[in-house]
């Protein structure tokens, strides 16, 4: 192509994780004209650094835990743990080896055209990629997703600390590694490199791991933690780090604490900068794009994904690349609510929730109820410590957040998710029928905490 040529094309899709991918597939499947520009892997974070490879390896670490567990339950058993096939697993079953060639051609095969580089907005409608314009008379969609964020303390840019694309890519396990972050990510890798002999302490400035879930939720999880001899440091503040002779230190002020490895999982940041977001009449600082409910940005622009800020999960881009889909092809909704967006960390106990914590319900407003229950009958049978809390509305007599801790988290959670989405009322919730003896008919004992009639 020659430089500074136009081509005009229907859509151009910025990104192609998850969301950006279903979405140029999905309109080029319906005919469009559609342009895919990706400067990274086709697939985004989650198939290569992120959800797949690392449930791999949770995988692998819970059943090490279960297999632990038979001398309790059911005879003796030897485990001896061997990270090879996770890591082997993780590069032919996951990743293609970080080749995104079957991914590429799922989207050409779709009848999109892919551009391998990095897309710019150069006006609405407007695209530079390279030295070539694309001129979309339908629009542009966003999803740039995030990338790993490093937290600007001293001496820490100028080691080699690892971040989640470099765990996944493990060919053999240090001896000790600090985690640096006790959220979702740190506390899911934390754990599975514990199950396999490595010594881990998790640093967390916030003063408990995964802070923005229930305090009830953390307490459960650093219990765990505890258990399976993972030192948890939380409420504490990196003055520095330091790499000297194959080891990392860190400052904690009133101590140091030292290991083989670090591993950086302090947040992430969006792929905004540089994106020409001015060129569209929006701020070229922003760190999230504000949509509407037809994902809409601003003039022929949609934005999905991590970048709009309502949760960095693959199933919220995917679900907003629905409503992105169904806008551009003029068909009818539903469109975007965010009313009972559910999230699971997948450590042993899962931690699942769905909506409002009891702090974010006052946050908003309200003068939340709340409930709470543990696993019952089936936490017993199965030694599956866990809880669930129910945050309810008392002026609608619906539930607004639900929290559930337990090996089933994730699965119970979504009977609860259901609810909050359909606004399910409280004395329907009771009247249920709830099996024995299974995890989730510990939801019954938990809503009789909130009384019979009414909240």
């Amino acid at each position: 192509m020659a430089a500074d040529e136009e081509i005009a094309v229907d859509v151009v899709v910025i990104g192609l994780g998850p969301g950006g991918e279903h979405v140029a597939s999905r309109l080029a499947t319906a005919g469009l004209d559609v342009v895919g520009v990706e400067e990274r892997l086709v697939g985004g974070e989650c198939p290569y650094y992120g959800c797949v490879p690392s449930k791999m390896m949770v995988a692998a670490a819970h059943t090490l835990a279960e297999a632990r567990r038979v001398p309790d339950f059911a005879g003796a058993a030897q485990v001896q743990p061997d990270w090879s096939p996770v890591a082997q697993r993780i590069r032919d079953e996951a990743t293609d080896d970080w080749d995104d060639a079957v991914a590429v051609k799922r989207l050409e095969d779709a009848g999109a055209r892919f551009v391998r580089g990095r897309g710019q907005l150069a006006g609405p409608g407007r695209v530079e990629v390279g030295g070539t314009t694309y001129v979309a008379a339908k629009g542009v969609v966003l999803n740039t997703g995030t990338a790993p964020a490093a937290p600007p303390i001293e001496g820490l840019a100028d080691t080699p600390y690892w971040t989640n694309r470099d765990a996944v890519r493990l060919t053999e396990l240090p001896g000790s590694v600090i985690v640096l972050g006790g959220g979702a990510i740190g506390c899911e890798f934390a754990q599975v490199f514990a199950r396999f002999g490595v010594r881990v302490t998790v640093v967390e400035v916030a003063d408990r791991l995964l802070a923005a879930e229930e305090p009830e939720a953390s307490a459960a999880l650093e219990k765990a933690f505890a258990a399976e001899g993972i030192q948890v440091l939380a409420g504490v503040e990196v003055g520095s780090v330091r790499h000297a002779d194959g080891s990392f230190t860190l400052d904690l002020g009133d101590q140091e604490v030292s290991a083989d490895k670090l591993l950086v999982a302090a947040g992430r940041r969006t792929n905004l900068v540089d994106l020409g977001l001015e060129a569209a009449g929006l701020d070229p600082d922003a760190t999230s794009l504000e949509t509407d409910e037809r994902m809409r940005a601003g003039d022929r622009l949609w934005a999905i994904g991590d970048i709009t800020g309502r949760g960095a999960f693959t199933h919220v881009s995917m679900y907003q690349a629905a409503v992105v889909v169904r806008d551009i092809l003029g068909e009818d909704g539903p469109w975007a609510d965010y009313r009972a967006v559910p999230r699971v960390t997948f450590t042993a106990p899962e931690v699942a929730a769905v909506g409002m914590t009891e702090h974010q319900a006052r946050e908003s407003g309200l003068d939340p109820a709340t409930a709470t229950g543990d696993l019952g009958t089936r936490g017993w049978l199965a030694r599956d410590e866990g809880l669930i809390k129910l945050v309810a509305n008392p002026a609608e007599d619906v539930l607004v957040g639900a929290s559930v801790v337990g090996s089933t988290g994730g699965e119970v959670m979504s009977m609860l998710a259901t609810a909050i989405h359909a606004r399910v009322p409280l004395p329907t919730l009771r009247s249920m029928h709830f099996a024995y003896p299974t995890s989730h008919r510990a939801v019954e004992s938990a809503l009789a905490g909130f009384g019979g009639s009414g909240v």
